[in-house]
């Protein structure tokens, strides 16, 4: 039985920099998830994924992840993307700092 669909939205590293970046609904990069497209149809959001797979000067490793709707925009639903949204955790830098 296939399973239904959850929400996601598109996710990738920047190429040059190396940091997480989500695809906007105006086609943007942003370091921020609350920023992103949430993506509620599957059709949908397998075009966006392939709009950012072309975008290989800029982004690298594209894919759908699992998000729902917050309070201020999209939010992760799994470990692995709410570790993402933090930022490298070696040290305090980038997203971290900012805290």
């Amino acid at each position: 039985m296939a399973r239904n669909f959850t929400p996601k939205v598109v996710t990738a590293n920047h190429l040059l920099e190396g940091d997480v970046v989500y695809l906007t609904v105006d086609d943007r990069w942003t370091r921020r998830i609350e920023e992103a497209e949430l993506l509620e149809d599957e059709a949908h959001a397998t075009i966006r994924l392939l709009d950012a797979e072309r975008q290989a000067a800029e982004i690298v490793g594209a894919y759908l992840a699992d998000a729902k709707r917050g309070p201020h925009g999209p939010t992760p639903t799994h470990f692995r993307e709410v570790f993402r949204t933090q930022g490298p955790s070696n040290y305090a830098h980038g997203k971290q700092a900012e805290l």
